[in-house]
């Protein structure tokens, strides 16, 4: 497996109840997955913990062969190679689309970034807008921006924190399959969390349904939808059984 959370385990304090309790995944390489929960099920606090940006209490965390923490090791976040998108983007503003996707590329030579930075816009595909500053975009323009940045370095792992939340009801139909598209050919593996179950199943190769900091449901979207069917047909045949009894 290229990505390998074992028996993470956070809470927030001693006497609150845990905000993760021994969760466990296995990505492969390449994969999107969605962590799929309301507010409060301990979906963000994962994310925080694979960014480094929570100390996690019990487990361990694995790309390929790198520890990013088990109980020997904590690696600090900018020492993790991996990419972030953020809710509400984070762009600067005082910086154009170039030098926002450039920002984390200072040890790259002038020509080197030249070209890092000609393959990024391409990929999702604003050439031509490096000279733009963040207020003359879209909405779904910063988002792109954003991914961009977030790839520009090849980081091992990017993590998106509610992607579609800023973007109003019509974009977000669109801006779903391009984001997927863009993963997909960037060959990036991602880990998103969202409490929208159309993102999860337009965007994930499979779904992590996450509850009370636990995880109650694992499988690809069709796999999610097969059992909401089941659950459908099982209540319909309970009401009908009351009927019957009724009678």
């Amino acid at each position: 497996m290229y990505v390998a959370i074992e028996n993470v385990c956070f809470s927030y304090s001693r006497k609150s109840a845990a905000a993760l309790d021994k969760f466990s995944l296995t990505i492969h390489k390449g994969e999107v997955i969605s962590i799929l929960g309301k507010s409060g099920s301990g979906k963000s606090t994962l994310l925080r913990l694979l960014a480094g940006l929570e100390k996690p209490e019990k487990g361990s965390f694995k790309i390929e062969d790198k520890v990013l923490f088990d109980d020997k090791t904590f690696l600090q976040p900018e020492k993790r190679g991996i990419g972030m998108v953020f809710q509400d983007y984070a762009l600067f503003p005082h910086l154009t689309v170039a030098e926002n996707i450039l920002f984390g590329l200072f040890r790259l030579k002038k020509a080197e970034k030249k070209k890092r930075l000609q393959e990024v816009l391409e990929l999702v595909e604003l050439e031509g807008y490096g000279k733009r500053y963040p207020h003359q975009l879209s909405g779904g323009q910063q988002q792109r921006i954003a991914i961009a940045r977030a790839i520009a370095p090849n980081p091992s792992l990017i993590l998106l924190d509610e992607p579609f939340s800023n973007l109003d009801a019509e974009l977000q139909e669109k801006i779903r399959k391009d984001l997927r598209d863009i993963l997909k050919k960037a060959d990036i593996t991602s880990i998103f969390v969202t409490h929208d179950e159309k993102d999860a199943y337009v965007l994930a190769d499979r779904i992590v349904k996450i509850q009370d900091g636990r995880i109650n449901f694992i499988g690809r979207p069709c796999d999610m939808l097969d059992t909401y069917s089941q659950a459908a047909l099982s209540s319909k045949e309970t009401v009908a059984e009351e009927e019957l009894v009724r009678i």
